[in-house]
């Protein structure tokens, strides 16, 4: 299901962008009479969008005020919301960061792109079938910021014609081009409003900002690490604790799962104590409107160029983030704060079933290199298996997923590998590494928390039974 725009032929755009049809002079003589010129007759192609496409790392879905946090400040995002469509029920088909971000670039799933760790790089093939590279070949300028995070080695040459990135987690505390300490977020909303303002008048544009914020800076004492003005914020809050804090839901994991598990060590690190939790989660919070600023700082600067009629925004996180519940801390499992993303959509040249809606429809990472395709007129390449959300920003009707594969393959001994079925009421995870398989059946409706497995409860074998047979075919299908 990939939706193109039927208006022009994408794979000549770039071609038709230069094209401009001479002035047609008809003379003819009729009786004698003299035929003047008529006006000259131009064909101009229609002007192609800008896309700027802003990534999040390890924001979870709720951690927006525009998703009903009371606490977290986001004005700029809630703004970009409030005027276009957010996804509700967005989620990620791998939560780890160098996994989902190969995702996202390739518009498939990790048993195709084949990155299931982080030294893998993408094969020069594939990088021709990612987003900046489709979109570069049909005439887009392409930039990218931040955390490129696939590999250790970016084919930056390949990809962008604007290269701010870098390959590692990046240092919160860094340094600008000529050597003054800054911070990273500051930084490269520097760099951002330097791409636009060398922005040449007539091309199209598609511009990756991929922050670090707010992943925690590794192996610190202090890991949230905010711009310095904004460390004092929410002082005067207490942020509730999660309704699954009780250490009984941590134990109530099997054994084997509990065993030397990298989640409950970061836990351990970050939010063990009362007060370790009310810092950290305020931490994240103000990585979270540090970011949230140099949003509505790249809008003022495309706005002040007269850009900003014709820039589509897309928002999003490449995975969410455990702040505390059921025991654990980061990602890496099927549950809900570890999975779900925010996800945003703002397209200004057709404000047609926008203006504040939440869409309800399951929306993966992987499709959001086809969306951005899409969105610039250029085919989807058959080998994406994600889906124009382009259809669904416009409010139209469609036929679309009601679940999806998760996989979580990564390799790592203190990492449970999973997999399973995610979407509507039930959720279907299958530990791999465990003989035999350990199985797990959560129910959203009658424990939104998902602190009970009902895979052995009698009264839930059909439903079991039939995730079974949907995984075996998502799987299949996704290879």
């Amino acid at each position: 299901m990939k939706s193109v725009p039927a208006a022009y032929n994408s794979r000549t755009f770039a071609g038709l962008a230069a094209l401009v049809v001479s002035s047609i002079v008809s003379l003819s003589a009729c009786s004698g009479d003299k035929q003047v010129a008529g006006p000259a007759a131009v064909e101009t192609p229609p002007v192609r969008p800008n896309i700027i496409f802003l990534l999040a790392d390890d924001q979870r879905w709720d951690a927006v005020g525009y998703a009903g946090n009371a606490i977290i400040r986001t004005p700029n995002l809630d703004a970009l919301a409030h005027e276009g469509v957010s996804f509700k029920n967005a989620y990620v088909t791998t939560p780890v960061c160098a996994i989902s971000r190969a995702s996202i670039f390739t518009g498939q799933y990790a048993r195709r792109h084949g990155i299931i760790d982080f030294t893998t790089n993408f094969t020069p093939a594939q990088v021709t079938q990612t987003y900046p590279a489709l979109l570069r070949a049909a005439g887009y300028r392409t930039g990218f910021i931040g955390k490129f995070g696939v590999g250790d080695t970016p084919p930056a040459a390949a990809m962008f014609d604007y290269w701010r990135g870098f390959a590692d987690q990046g240092e919160y505390l860094t340094k600008d081009s000529v050597g003054n300490p800054i911070h990273l977020t500051r930084l490269q909303s520097h760099q951002a409003i330097a791409f636009l303002d060398s922005q040449p008048r007539g091309q199209p544009f598609v511009l990756s900002v991929s922050f670090k914020a707010p992943h925690v800076q590794d192996d610190v004492a202090v890991q949230f690490i905010p711009e310095a003005g904004d460390a004092s914020m929410y002082s005067g809050v207490t942020i509730p604790p999660t309704a699954t804090a009780d250490d009984t839901y941590w134990m109530a994991f099997p054994a084997f799962f509990r065993e030397n598990n990298r989640a409950r060590v970061r836990w351990e690190a970050l939010f063990s104590t009362p007060e370790m939790y009310q810092s950290n989660v305020k931490g994240y919070y103000q990585l979270v409107t540090g970011l949230d600023r140099v949003v509505g700082e790249i809008r003022a600067e495309l706005k002040r160029l007269d850009l900003d009629k014709n820039t589509v925004i897309i928002f999003s996180s490449d995975n969410g983030f455990f702040l505390g519940e059921l025991g654990m801390a980061h990602k890496w499992y099927g549950q809900e704060p570890s999975v779900r993303v925010p996800l945003v959509v703002y397209d200004p040249r057709n404000l047609t079933g926008q203006g504040g809606r939440v869409e309800t429809a399951l929306a993966l990472n992987i499709d959001l290199a086809p969306t951005m395709l899409d969105i610039a007129g250029v085919s989807i390449p058959p080998q994406m298996e994600g889906s124009s959300l382009v259809p669904l920003v416009h409010g139209q009707n469609i036929p679309w997923r009601s679940d999806y594969l998760f996989e979580h393959l990564f390799p790592d001994p203190m990492i449970r590998r999973s997999e399973g079925v995610i979407g509507g009421r039930y959720k279907y995870l299958r530990y791999i590494d465990p003989n035999p398989n350990y199985e797990v059946l959560y129910d959203l409706v009658a424990d939104p928390n998902e602190t009970k497995n009902f895979a052995q409860d009698p009264a839930y074998q059909a439903i079991l039974n039939q995730l079974r047979q949907r995984y075996a075919t998502l799987a299949a299908q996704a290879q």
